[in-house]
């Protein structure tokens, strides 16, 4: 498989049955920055993005028509300079603790949150490198 490297990373895409409480919720929790949004003509979210982490998350308000992009929940894995602070901002928020902030065996402190709809987001020191394709 050949790679591309003009090309940007990976980009988690992520579907919300409200995807405004979503946008809010995962600003004030994680420090999220909002970025673009689209709506459709009924005022619903189809194309987010948010900022965080240095990464970009995008996302949309399910769609309620067996779509082949509302998937359900999901768990994402962000990497953040200050877990333990990190933690404490989404504790404050309401984030339902999945694993409180943990010293893994291969060096990474991280922890593990579940938002309003049920996406597991994990948050830590550890960062994987691309392997060469």
């Amino acid at each position: 498989m050949a790679t591309d490297t003009a090309l940007p990373g990976v980009y988690p895409v992520l579907t919300y049955d409200d995807a405004d409480a979503a946008i809010s919720w995962l600003a004030g929790a994680f420090g999220f920055a909002p970025g673009e949004l689209t709506r459709d003509d009924g005022g619903r979210i189809v194309h987010a993005t948010l900022t965080c982490a240095g990464g970009v998350v995008m996302l949309s308000e399910s769609r309620g028509d067996d779509s082949p992009f509302d998937l359900g929940p999901v768990c994402l894995y962000l990497v953040v300079g200050d877990p333990d602070a990190h933690f404490a901002r989404a504790q404050a928020a309401g984030a339902d603790v999945v694993m409180e902030p943990t010293d893994q065996p291969y060096g990474s402190r991280e922890y593990a949150v579940r938002d309003p709809e049920g996406n597991v987001w994990c948050f830590g020191t550890y960062q994987p490198a691309p392997v060469a394709t």
